[in-house]
């Protein structure tokens, strides 16, 4: 399936781009289909013959490795038992996550909450009943202040759904803050309009999260859209995965940490990847990313160094990092007691 924009088969995106689809993409697709826009696309690079080590390419094509994952879990970090209703995912005392869509503009193939498009299925749009349900809970629940609005990507729901959601939340007084996480400044940026920009810019509280994870993906034309968000007063933030042959070296993160404050746009997470069932073969091991903080230290300005967090098994929640500046380079094995039991 092709069109508006986005390619539904690995075969396909591979002839567009004149070279050889990966090795066994029809197994792998089988259990975790391909989506990608033809914008996104565009960013591999074909220059040097076989793009299959091309940064943008390993984001978003199948690999073997997907299939060769025993271990991972499909929710290691437990957000299924953390739901107190449909939806609603409360993990800490005064934040919670809304999961409003499962659709998103192209499939990152790290995707942490890949369980919701296996096997040729994807979670729906909320519903009426859903959203009145999670409406319900906050109200009852003073202490959550905070809701990020997640999915899938929301920027995918058409705008009056978007801005139904947006108006629900600000009417419960004690939400003081709404945080919107997408990747569409990344893989789709012709999808935002200015209307949407000024329909997000109309609620005070709101940051936007995007998810910029390459220099590549940083464009002239995802620089313009940052832009367009700064302009109307809405603050942007930015969280990378570290990923293994993507962008796990100090140089690559440090340019595009550069590049993102230089529009504004603060990095604020660096993640490990999590303990996913079909994702473990992009995890760089957590000494990777202390070594790159430790190479930060002195050559990134504070502005452009994100926080350094794993996600602690089974719903234990964010954990952020530090290297022990040793001379015998030896980094910590466990955090507040819970062993870190990550590949790598």
């Amino acid at each position: 399936m092709t069109g508006n924009g986005f390619i539904a088969s690995a075969r396909e995106a591979a002839a567009r781009l004149n070279t050889a689809p990966p090795a066994g993409y029809r197994e792998v697709e089988a259990r975790y289909p391909f989506l990608a826009s033809e914008y996104y696309l565009s960013l591999i690079d074909r220059s040097g013959g076989s793009p299959e080590n091309d940064p943008i390419w390993r984001q978003c094509m199948p690999a073997a490795e997907e299939l060769e994952d025993e271990d991972g879990l499909p929710d290691p970090l437990a957000e299924s038992a953390q739901m107190p209703v449909p939806r609603l995912i409360r993990r800490y005392p005064d934040r919670a996550v809304l999961l409003v869509t499962g659709s998103c503009a192209t499939r990152c193939r790290f995707c942490f909450r890949k369980r919701f498009w296996a096997d040729g299925g994807e979670l729906a749009d909320i519903s009426a009943a859903e959203l009145a349900a999670a409406s319900a809970y906050l109200h009852r629940t003073p202490a959550v202040s905070e809701v990020l609005i997640s999915g899938g990507d929301p920027l995918m729901l058409p705008s009056n759904d978007l801005r139904s959601i947006l108006d629900e939340l600000s009417s419960i007084e004690t939400i003081a803050v709404l945080r919107l996480g997408t990747r569409v400044p990344v893989t789709r940026p012709d999808l935002i309009t200015p209307e949407t920009v000024a329909m997000l810019a109309a609620y005070p509280g709101l940051w936007l999260m995007t998810h910029f994870n390459h220099p590549r993906e940083l464009t002239p034309v995802s620089a313009a859209l940052c832009g367009e968000f700064v302009q109307a007063g809405i603050p942007v933030l930015n969280q990378t995965v570290l990923l293994k042959g993507v962008n796990d070296d100090a140089a690559t993160l440090a340019r595009l940490f550069r590049q993102l404050i230089a529009i504004k746009v603060k990095p604020h997470y660096l993640f490990h990847v999590d303990p996913v069932r079909g994702v473990r073969h992009f995890a760089t091991g957590i000494a990777k990313g202390l070594e790159v903080l430790a190479a930060f230290r002195s050559n990134l300005s504070s502005l452009a160094v994100p926080t350094f967090a794993i996600d602690l098994p089974e719903g234990g929640g964010k954990v952020s990092l530090q290297p022990e500046y040793r001379r015998n380079g030896k980094y910590p094995s466990a955090v507040d007691g819970h062993l870190i039991d990550y590949p790598g």
